[in-house]
């Protein structure tokens, strides 16, 4: 096979990585009795949360490529297992969110935080330009992924 630079090997090593991510979150959804769509839809509640957003179903829904029905599914599923709660906007009482359980997060954290810990301490080995370098690379390519126009 002809070499193809190590552009192409680090797409190859990304791949990869995706590949055992994507094992690794498997994982973790069959030991808790969940669907591989629960585990992204937690993924896209515990990112709200943590950044101070709301959520309501239908955003929800379209983070996660859902119709209505679908959403529903999925928020009612989290919620029997615990993991979810629907409550009523405090400032419009028709719109209902969407948030994380404690206990969701603190599941997450006991699966994932040995990954996340190495992960971070691997970063920690990169100066600022490395990890702006690493940063806008992994922006790029899920841009990419999304279809996403890059911005100028």
């Amino acid at each position: 096979m002809k070499d193809q630079g190590p552009e192409v090997e680090i797409i190859h090593l990304l791949r990869a990585v995706t590949v055992e991510l994507g094992l690794h979150s498997a994982r973790f959804a069959n030991e808790n009795s969940m669907h591989a769509t629960d585990v992204r839809a937690l993924i896209c509640l515990m990112d709200a949360h943590r950044d101070g957003t709301e959520m309501t179903a239908g955003r929800l829904g379209g983070l996660l490529g859902l119709n209505s029905a679908g959403t529903t599914a999925v928020v009612d599923r989290l919620e029997r297992l615990g993991h979810a709660r629907r409550v009523r906007d405090g400032r419009d009482r028709r719109r209902v969110l969407v948030e994380v359980e404690k206990r969701a997060v603190e599941l997450g954290q006991a699966f994932f935080g040995s990954l996340i810990g190495r992960s971070v301490e691997l970063l920690r080995g990169y100066d600022e330009r490395e990890l702006a370098a690493i940063r806008g690379f992994l922006t790029g390519v899920r841009e990419a992924a999304s279809g996403a126009e890059p911005d100028v």
